[in-house]
C-alpha cells in the first residue's frame, strides 16, 4: 500500500521518466490499467458472510496489488507515449466484454433491441421467406453474433447483433457450388501503407453495412428459424427460412458479395490489379485513388480529399456505408501515424496470446530461439495434446505479418506439426517469452524514404 502519487499502480515509473525514442512518437508497447479504488471503499466478505469494511483513514491511500511473479508484464507495458485519443480508442475496444450466446444476450434489453433491429433489416431486405420445408431438403443452422462498434476516438458507437448461418452444415453440390472470393493480401496492404507514408496519401477506412446481404443466391438454401424470431402471420408446421439473398456465414456469401462490389467499381472506372484482385486503382490527371478490399472492409488511399468524398458519396448511394474515418484498426492491426511515418503493430493480439498461453508472468528472454539448438523428429517425448501445439504455431504464424524477427524460428517449428515433441513445445514457449519483452514491436514505414515513381 502506498500514498497516492502521480504514478498509477502497474505503471513502470522508470518508463514514465524515460525520454521517447527519437525515431518514433509512440511507444514500443503498452498497457494501461486503472488504479484500484481507495481501500476504505472496498468491502470484503468473511467466510461466515459478515462484511469487513476497512478503517476510514485508509481513504488517503491507494492499494496496489502485489504480483505473484518476479517478472510482471507491467515492466514491459506502458501507453504513456501514445496520443491520448489513440490510447483511449485502444483501451475502450479491449475493455468491454460482449455476449457469447443468445442465452446471455436475451437477458439485456439493449441486445434484445439490436436483435429485433437485425431481424427487421433482414425482412426489409427481403432476405428470406418462411415456407414449409420440402420433403428431402437439407436445412442449415444459424447463430447470433454480438459485436460492439466504436467510433474512431474509441467511444462506443452502437451495439450490433448479427445473424450468422452455420455454413459448415452446408452440403456441396446441393446448397453451394463455387465459394472462392479473393481478399486483400497482407503484402499488398503493407506496400500501400509504405507508399502512403512516402507520398503523404490520405488513408481512409470504410465498412459496408450488411455487405453480404447484397449478394444474390443462385441455389436453394433452407435455414432454421433464428432464435427469438417469430414470423408474422400463420406459421406452418416444420417452418424454415428459404434464403433469397446471401447471409453471413454461408460458404458462397463472400463470393457473391465480391462479385457485386467488383462490378460496381469497374463501372466507376477503376482498374483491377492482376497481382492482387482485391486492389482497384483509378488514376485521372493528378487524382489518384487506390481501393483495397477485405470482405466488407474498404481501405482508400488517395492524394485528393475531394475525390475521396465523391467516391464515398457514389458508393453510399448504392450500398449503405459506415465511415470509420482515418485508418487505425484493421484485422487485428494497430495502425498509427505521425509526421515521421506509419507504425503497424499487433499489440492486442500479442497480449491476448500471452494471456491465453499463461505467459504474462513468465521470464522474458532477448532472443526468440536458443543459439545452436537442434530440433528433429526423433528427440524427446511425444506431446499428448497435439491441438495445443498446432494452434499455438498457427497463431504465431499470423503474428509474422508485423514480426519478421520471429519468422525463421516459427517456420522451423512449423515443420513438426505432424508429430510434435516436447523440445518443439519448449522452443515455441521461448518465442512467447521473447514476445513478452517486445509486445508492441512491429513495422515502421518512414516518410523520408526515397520517392518512388510509377
Amino acid at each position: 500500500m502506498q500514498k497516492n502519487s502521480i504514478y498509477p499502480p502497474f505503471t513502470n515509473k522508470a518508463a514514465c521518466d524515460s525520454t521517447p525514442p527519437a525515431a518514433l512518437d509512440f511507444p514500443q508497447s503498452g498497457l494501461h490499467q486503472n488504479p484500484l479504488p481507495p481501500a476504505a471503499t472496498v468491502a470484503r466478505t468473511s467466510k461466515s458472510g459478515r462484511k469487513i469494511i476497512p478503517p476510514a483513514h485508509l481513504q488517503d491511500y491507494a492499494c496496489t496489488t502485489t504480483s505473484s511473479t518476479p517478472y510482471p508484464i507491467s515492466n514491459f507495458l506502458s501507453y504513456h507515449r501514445l496520443n491520448p485519443s489513440f490510447r483511449n480508442a485502444i483501451l475502450a475496444i479491449t475493455a468491454i466484454p460482449e455476449p457469447r450466446s443468445y442465452a446471455e444476450a436475451k437477458l439485456h434489453k439493449i441486445w434484445n433491441t439490436t436483435m429485433d433491429n437485425e431481424i427487421d433489416a433482414l425482412e426489409q431486405n427481403d432476405t428470406w421467406i418462411v415456407v414449409l420445408l420440402p420433403d428431402g431438403q437439407h436445412t442449415i443452422s444459424n447463430k447470433w453474433v454480438y459485436i460492439k462498434k466504436y467510433n474512431p476516438d474509441g467511444s462506443l458507437q452502437r451495439c450490433k447483433a448479427r445473424l450468422v448461418a452455420k455454413g459448415f452444415t452446408q452440403q456441396p453440390g446441393i446448397d453451394y457450388f463455387e465459394t472462392y472470393a479473393p481478399v486483400a493480401k497482407f503484402n499488398t496492404l503493407k506496400l500501400l501503407l509504405a507508399l502512403a507514408a512516402i507520398k503523404n496519401w490520405h488513408l481512409h477506412h470504410m465498412d459496408i453495412n450488411n455487405a453480404f446481404l447484397h449478394g444474390d443466391l443462385q441455389e436453394d438454401v433452407y435455414m432454421k428459424l433464428p432464435q427469438g424470431y417469430t414470423p408474422k402471420g400463420v406459421i406452418p408446421k416444420n417452418a424454415v427460412c428459404k434464403l433469397k439473398k446471401s447471409l453471413y456465414g454461408l460458404k458462397q456469401a463472400s463470393r457473391q458479395w465480391y462479385a457485386k462490389l467488383s462490378t460496381t467499381l469497374l463501372k466507376q472506372g477503376f482498374k483491377q490489379s492482376q497481382n492482387d484482385h482485391s486492389l482497384f486503382i483509378k488514376h485521372q490527371s493528378n487524382n489518384f485513388l487506390a481501393i483495397l478490399i477485405y470482405v466488407d472492409d474498404i481501405i482508400v488511399a488517395t492524394n485528393n480529399t475531394s475525390a475521396l468524398q465523391d467516391f464515398i458519396s457514389t458508393l453510399d448511394a448504392q450500398y449503405k456505408l459506415k465511415d470509420l474515418g482515418s485508418l487505425h484498426f484493421l484485422l487485428g492491426l494497430e495502425i498509427a501515424r505521425c509526421p515521421k511515418g506509419i507504425s503497424v503493430t499487433q499489440r492486442p493480439f500479442t497480449l491476448q496470446l500471452l494471456k491465453e498461453s499463461g505467459c504474462l508472468g513468465s521470464k522474458s528472454v532477448s532472443t526468440p530461439m536458443e543459439p545452436n539448438i537442434k530440433l528433429s523428429n526423433n528427440d524427446g517425448t511425444h506431446l499428448q495434446n497435439l491441438t495445443q501445439y498446432r494452434s499455438l504455431i498457427g497463431k504465431l504464424l499470423y503474428l509474422t505479418i508485423t514480426r519478421p524477427d520471429i519468422s525463421f524460428v516459427i517456420n522451423r517449428l512449423n515443420q513438426f506439426l505432424q508429430t510434435p515433441r516436447e523440445p518443439h513445445m519448449t522452443a515455441a514457449t521461448r518465442i512467447l517469452q521473447y514476445l513478452k519483452s517486445t509486445p508492441g514491436q512491429g513495422l515502421f514505414f518512414y516518410a523520408d524514404c526515397p520517392t518512388i515513381h510509377f
